[in-house]
Parts: structure tokens; C-alpha cells; sequence
């Protein structure tokens, strides 16, 4: 994607959102070919024909430079899928639909992933899909998961479940994610076969939710997510502190 492209709503971009997108697009460019660790922001700023000091403005460091292409995938998955969800009103195909995009999206960056994984699966990292840091793109991307669900015309999700299925989904995806960082098939073929199979099951399981004795067990799995995953809950509590009234 060129730096002076249009934005993905269409509109042209300011000289400043070039700036902005041409170090962006520079800093992605020499992590692939010398590695995110390799790469320092002097000699992203020297490629990109900017200052150090021009580029320490628009990203604080490499860290937000990564969430900067996050927040890229984000909005133009966002995009992309606009026409499948327009089309479709079936759960399966919507997810299997916006899972696909996805993997269409993140093609060229395969390489890349692979390469800064190591740091995104640290948990302490401001890299992981997980941190704070990483919440708009996190938000953004949960948020495509309840137009799916919000979509499905013949799919009843219970009311008690319309908040808690679509960070399910959006989990379900970061495995499928974690797949694909892996997948060394030709055209990562397998990750569109574990999309497609796991679109399958995700709306078998929505469908099922609709019978109130499976209930609890859908909140008990969202609680696991929540209680234990960093980033999913605001903070662990701590058995010493009183607990608050009605907790």
C-alpha cells in the first residue's frame, strides 16, 4: 500500500497522514527484511527521508509503530468486510466471510508476523493482541464480531449472551491467527480450511447457546478468558483487599 493512497474511507490524506503512513510503510518494509529487534528508529527515519525526531513524533518507538499496523489491519478489515456482510445474513457464512478477509488482508505480512511473533507472545509486551496498548485495534476488531453476530437474521442469540459472544468469536479468531503465523502451506491454504471449519462450528455453538441450559456454560467459558487472560480483564484481584459489596 502506497503512503499516498487514499484512506479507507476514501478520503485523501493530509500531508501529516502521509508523513505518518510513509514511516509506517518504511518501518514495515525493514522489519521484514532485518528483523523487528534489528531495526532501530534512526534507520527507519534515515529510509524514510525523515528526521529521527520527525518520526519519534508521529510513534513513540518501534512498540507503537507495531500498533500502528495493528490499527491498519484493523480499519481495513473493517473495510473489507463491508461487502460479505451486506450480502450474507446466514451466521455461518458471515463468519467464514469476515475470517477470510483476514487472512486476504494479512497476506503480505506473513513473513513479518513470523518474525515479531516472538515479541508478541510475550504477555508483558505492549506487542500482544492482548495489551492495553493493543485495545483500539482489540475493540475494533470485537466490534466486526457483533455486526456478525447483530446480522444473522435466523440466528436468536439470548440477550443475557449478545456482549459475551463476540469476544468468544474475536478469541476464536486470535487462534486462527496463531495458526496462520505457523502455516507454511502454499497460499496458507490451511488456515482458509481451519477458517471455513471453524465458521462451522462458532455458528453450530451460537445456535446451540439459544437453549437455556447451556447458558451458564458460555458465561462460565467467558469468565475463564476474562479471569485469566491478560488484557481481557482490567486487573487480577487481590485475595488480601476486601471484596466490594455485591462482588
Amino acid at each position: 500500500m502506497s503512503a499516498k493512497n487514499d484512506g479507507p474511507d476514501g478520503a485523501t490524506p493530509t500531508k501529516s497522514e502521509q508523513t505518518r503512513a510513509l514511516i509506517l510503510e518504511t518501518a514495515m518494509r525493514l522489519f521484514q527484511e532485518h528483523g523487528y529487534d534489528k531495526t532501530t528508529m534512526r534507520a527507519i527515519a534515515k529510509e524514510a527521508g525523515v528526521s529521527v525526531g520527525n518520526a519519534y513524533y508521529y510513534f513513540a518507538g518501534k512498540e507503537h509503530l507495531i500498533q500502528g499496523f495493528y490499527d491498519r489491519i484493523a480499519a481495513e478489515h473493517q473495510v473489507a468486510v463491508r461487502e460479505v456482510l451486506d450480502r450474507e445474513t446466514n451466521l455461518e457464512a458471515r463468519l467464514a466471510g469476515v475470517l477470510r478477509a483476514w487472512l486476504d488482508i494479512a497476506k503480505p505480512y506473513h513473513e513479518f508476523a513470523v518474525q515479531f511473533f516472538k515479541n508478541a507472545a510475550d504477555p508483558d509486551s505492549p506487542l500482544s493482541p492482548f495489551s492495553p496498548e493493543s485495545e483500539h485495534a482489540r475493540e475494533e476488531a470485537i466490534s466486526v464480531h457483533r455486526e456478525v453476530l447483530a446480522g444473522a437474521t435466523k440466528t436468536k442469540v439470548p440477550e443475557e449472551l449478545r456482549d459475551i459472544l463476540p469476544e468468544l468469536m474475536w478469541l476464536s479468531q486470535m487462534g486462527l491467527v496463531l495458526y496462520w503465523v505457523f502455516d507454511r502451506t502454499e497460499g496458507r491454504e490451511r488456515s482458509y480450511r481451519l477458517a471455513e471449519r471453524g465458521a462451522r462450528l462458532t455458528a453450530r455453538g451460537v445456535a446451540l447457546a439459544r437453549f437455556r441450559v447451556l447458558r451458564p456454560l458460555v458465561r462460565e467459558v467467558h469468565e475463564l478468558f476474562t479471569d485469566f487472560l491478560p488484557g481481557m480483564t482490567n486487573a487480577i484481584p487481590d485475595p488480601a483487599s476486601p471484596r466490594r459489596a455485591g462482588s
